[in-house]
């Protein structure tokens, strides 16, 4: 049974350069990671992806191609859609869309070198909504990319439904490329009251991958449903990743609370989103949360992801396999629904059978 992994990093060192400042201003509490605690793989089970020290990870994320494709062949993954980790829509206004350009370029490149391995999303300067515009329409007619990723709010204090975005909102759906919402940092005025007063190494968690993140990028998805942008852009596909960052448990308690004589919306809440919305796993691989969002969005919305490097790839294939489900929906979960919804067409390789 092939396998497509669909939230699977790489780092751009010249965005990593580019963003740095902003970063640190925008971040400062992140230097405390690794102050109390490091990860290590080691000590942890083979059986299940376990978290990688960041650091580490970032170091991995710039590896050489070959490095990806041996471990990605020790794990038995076939195929990787990359994504960029960086957040470029930090970066200078006048710096960034040639940066994105070139970043996009490069996972164009290595796609291109290994068709049967590798697809990317491709990333926008979001900062400059005309050139996002553009930017889109080449990477999808030009260079072949299938969809884009956002990490985080797409620029300063702004969410993605904000109406300076819906040019690009639309182009994305004219083009049918979906758009991964990736956790991103809470903006400062919510991380100090509510994620404050704690330790540095739990204060550089708890606000980001510990549990603030994760909100954040519910909430852009819930904002883009509640502005009307779903609606608008009925062909705007989204993909959220940790089982759909909390928002698939709560969708009764939206409708209950927020019907469509509040929201004005043609649709509840949980229509639009089992209508728009793709959910995985980002290598959260527990089979009570699997069980659940079977139930609640139905096997075609379910799209498999890892999260690498920043979780490895330990146990992945075996728990996709042993999962207590009929075979063909085992094949819709591993690739199928990511090929469908992507465009992605597994191939022959006959190094390693079907990728």
């Amino acid at each position: 049974m092939p396998i497509i992994c669909l939230e699977e990093h790489v780092n751009d060192i010249a965005i990593a350069q580019a963003t740095r400042t902003a970063f640190v201003a925008q971040i400062p509490y992140f230097a405390g990671l690794g102050s109390r605690y490091r990860e290590d793989p080691a000590r942890f089970s083979p059986d299940r992806p376990s978290l990688t020290f960041v650091p580490d990870s970032i170091k991995v994320a710039t590896a050489p191609i070959e490095v990806r494709l041996a471990a990605m062949d020790a794990a038995g993954i076939d195929m990787q859609v990359m994504s960029l980790s960086n957040a470029p829509q930090l970066a200078p206004v006048g710096q960034a869309n040639a940066l994105i350009k070139a970043t996009n370029d490069r996972l164009a490149t290595a796609a291109a070198a290994h068709p049967a391995r590798f697809s990317a999303f491709f990333t926008l300067p979001w900062q400059d909504p005309d050139a996002a515009v553009r930017e889109a329409e080449r990477c999808v007619k030009e260079l072949k990319l299938p969809a884009t990723l956002l990490s985080g709010r797409p620029h300063d204090e702004k969410f993605i439904d904000d109406e300076s975005f819906d040019a690009v909102l639309a182009q994305l759906a004219r083009l049918d490329a979906p758009i991964y919402i990736h956790p991103g940092a809470p903006l400062e005025a919510v991380r100090e009251p509510y994620y404050g007063g704690f330790n540095a190494e739990v204060e550089a968690r708890f606000p980001l991958f510990g549990w603030g993140w994760h909100h954040e990028a519910g909430i852009q998805v819930i904002r883009l449903i509640l502005s009307g942008a779903l609606d608008r852009h009925r062909n705007l596909k989204i993909i959220s990743g940790h089982w759909g960052e909390m928002v698939p448990f709560y969708l009764q308690r939206l409708d209950d609370t927020m019907p469509r004589e509040v929201t004005g919306l043609s649709r509840t809440i949980s229509q639009t989103y089992r209508d728009q919305v793709w959910v995985g796993p980002s290598g959260m691989l527990d089979l009570p949360h699997f069980l659940f969002i079977r139930e609640i969005m139905g096997i075609e919305r379910v799209v498999f992801s890892i999260d690498y490097p920043y979780l490895t790839m330990n146990g992945a294939r075996a728990w996709l396999e042993n999962l207590p489900i009929p075979h063909h929906e085992k094949e819709a979960f591993a690739w199928r629904n990511a090929s469908n919804l992507l465009g992605v067409n597994l191939v022959v390789d006959g190094s390693n059978g079907v990728a």
